[in-house]
């Protein structure tokens, strides 16, 4: 990377990465926060937040998981506005972050977690070629389901930049689908009213054009941005559009339930073990 213009802030050394990499590995490994990583990647630097992320991602392959799509983050123009950033960010879903409606989640396998409602896309065709135009994104969606999103973060406090949370793969932790799979000539995520409940006390609403104007514009903006990366999105991955209103946190046992109109139910259960 060139540094010729003296403006510019310096380029993030390789032993930086490797050592923000570690620090979120660490974290997630025992099960205990850490310090922000922007000492040792800067709050804004796009390119090395997701070196880190990479890093982190290769280590979970080497170990064994494996890639099942992928979650954008950061599509609300309010989380937007509060970090100090214009764009979305992505994170990588693995095998193991996926969740079924009736199987519990103890709460012991997350941080600080907190829950969103989204609309989840499956692909039915790659993302490699083309356009990528709205047209090519629509058709390359199998069907949709109403999920919710359990966001964590391995960072003390939620105390993130654009940069922490890039690196720490989206703040991503787990991910639950509903069952009830609907294809896009019946239903149109930009129109979808959600209501989200913890027990019986409603916690979040929203609506499709919260989504980045629409969920179906925040898919497009995810396999263009991927394909940039060298890492296109492909026919059967799970893609987490963004959330569809605030997010909530999780404290304590209880069950979430989010109400997505065209989608139906898709719920979580939390429990101390």
């Amino acid at each position: 990377m060139s540094t010729s213009n003296s403006t510019s802030a310096p380029p993030v050394i390789a032993a930086n990465r490797v050592a923000a990499a570690e620090r979120l590995s660490t974290a997630a490994h025992t099960r205990t926060p850490c310090a922000p990583v922007r000492d040792l990647i800067g709050a804004d630097d796009v390119a090395a937040a997701y070196a880190v992320q990479e890093r982190i991602v290769a280590d979970r392959i080497a170990a064994g998981a494996s890639v099942v799509g992928r979650k954008i983050g950061l599509t609300s123009p309010a989380v937007q506005q509060q970090l100090g950033v214009d764009q979305p960010d992505f994170g990588v879903l693995f095998d193991d972050m996926h969740c079924t409606e009736t199987t519990p989640i103890p709460l012991s396998r997350l941080l600080q977690p907190k829950v969103e409602a989204e609309i989840a896309f499956v692909l039915g065709r790659d993302l490699v070629d083309g356009p990528l135009d709205d047209s090519q994104i629509r058709a390359a969606v199998d069907y949709a389901v109403a999920a919710l999103e359990i966001v964590d973060s391995r960072i003390a406090g939620w105390d993130i930049t654009f940069g922490d949370t890039v690196a720490d793969n989206g703040s991503s932790g787990l991910f639950v689908l509903g069952s009830d799979r609907r294809t896009l000539d019946s239903f149109d995520p930009v129109d979808t009213q959600m209501q989200m409940f913890i027990d019986d006390t409603e916690v979040s609403t929203g609506t499709g054009a919260a989504c980045l104007g629409d969920p179906l514009r925040a898919l497009g903006w995810l396999a263009r941005t991927a394909r940039e990366f060298g890492q296109p999105l492909l026919a059967g991955q799970v893609i987490l559009s963004g959330a569809l209103g605030p997010m909530a946190p999780i404290g304590t046992v209880g069950t979430v339930r989010a109400d997505i109109t065209g989608l139906g139910s898709v719920t979580a259960t939390f429990t101390q073990e």
